[in-house]
């Protein structure tokens, strides 16, 4: 599923329950996280729930490094939201991914202010980490 997708649902979902059911829908849909991949390294600090995400390079590109991500959560929202954030940036080159404004996106969806702020806040860590991720790719093409 891609981003503009998930965008046009949430347009079409008329009230937060729904929203929110389909986000924790989008994280059912998620391919299971290896058992391996959970690992420190793979850890996002700043998060309430526990969260993975695991970059890799899977070609490279004249915008750097293509990242694909995969991730998980133990908290169903969270794996919800982990979804969306990898809708927007996995397999995406590292310097589109630096120049994508995932807050943009958030507020036209809405979920800054439907998101507790521990959540908004775990939100954040994992766009910062997937930032990072992208920095480091560039650093070393």
């Amino acid at each position: 599923m891609d981003i503009a997708e998930i965008e046009e649902t949430f347009a079409l979902l008329d009230d937060w329950e729904e929203r929110y059911r389909y986000v924790i829908e989008l994280g059912r849909q998620l391919p299971p996280l290896p058992e391996e991949a959970r690992n420190p390294e793979n850890f996002v600090q700043g998060c309430t729930s526990q969260v993975w995400l695991a970059a890799r390079p899977v070609a490279p590109s004249p915008e750097g490094p293509v990242l694909h991500y995969d991730g998980d959560s133990d908290a169903h929202i969270v794996r919800g939201l982990v979804a969306i954030l990898l809708a927007l940036y996995s397999d995406k080159p590292a310097r589109h991914i630096l120049a994508t404004d995932a807050e943009a996106m958030l507020n036209r969806l809405g979920l800054r202010d439907h998101l507790t702020p521990q959540r908004s806040n775990g939100l954040s860590a994992m766009v910062r980490r997937i930032r990072a991720d992208a920095e480091a790719a560039l650093a070393h093409a």
